[in-house]
């Protein structure tokens, strides 16, 4: 990656792209594709993968996976390579709130979950890599794909402090975050109501 400051305008440019990418929302874009009806109206109403997964199409759900996901490290990826690790994490980041409140969808957007994963693959695959494997623990230990979530965001900065210092701060952002929109499920966990992967649940 190139080893100089990206000027302000550069990162606001790159903030920009990155959060109109990041607003992209793959889950209604394959609800619609493959006639699934409206997403907002299928169990929880969110427009992320674990939902899509809900309507019984799992080739749609890892559509959107792929896609909510790979925004997030497209983003990273592209930034970084052009102008440096700091733009890296600005374009994740962007990306990261374009799906949490997409522009599309009038500010009306997901948890933004894959779209982290893909950010933090992106910037550094070992802390990546830590990081899912910290939501498949979490998910398959309880079966509850939002446990699996929360768990991966709160171990985030951890693992940033021991595989990618540098993105310690953006992790404890993005685990803050993560949290703070799941804070539903967790009511819904500890009262023994929150859906487990692979239920159906139409509304």
């Amino acid at each position: 990656m190139p080893d100089f400051v990206t000027p302000v305008p550069a990162l606001l440019a790159v903030a920009l792209l990155a959060y109109l990418l990041g607003s992209v929302p793959f889950g209604i874009v394959m609800a619609r594709l493959f006639r699934l009806g409206d997403l907002r109206q299928v169990g929880s109403g969110n427009i992320g993968a674990t939902n899509v997964l809900r309507t019984g199409n799992k080739l749609a759900a890892l559509l959107t996976l792929l896609g909510d996901s790979g925004k997030g490290a497209f983003a990273a990826l592209l930034a970084g390579a052009l102008l440096g690790g700091d733009a890296a994490q600005v374009a994740g980041l962007a990306a990261f709130l374009g799906h949490a409140w997409p522009v599309w969808l009038r500010f009306r957007g997901g948890k933004a979950v894959a779209t982290f994963l893909g950010t933090a693959l992106a910037l550094s695959f070992p802390l990546g890599l830590a990081i899912c494997a910290s939501w498949l623990a979490g998910a398959f230990a309880t079966r509850i794909s939002s446990m699996g979530a929360i768990v991966a965001a709160l171990s985030a900065p951890l693992w940033a402090w021991w595989l990618h210092p540098e993105a310690v701060a953006l992790m404890a952002f993005f685990a803050a975050l993560i949290v703070v929109f799941h804070r539903h499920n967790i009511r819904r966990i500890r009262a023994g109501e929150e859906p487990r992967i692979g239920a159906s649940k139409r509304t």
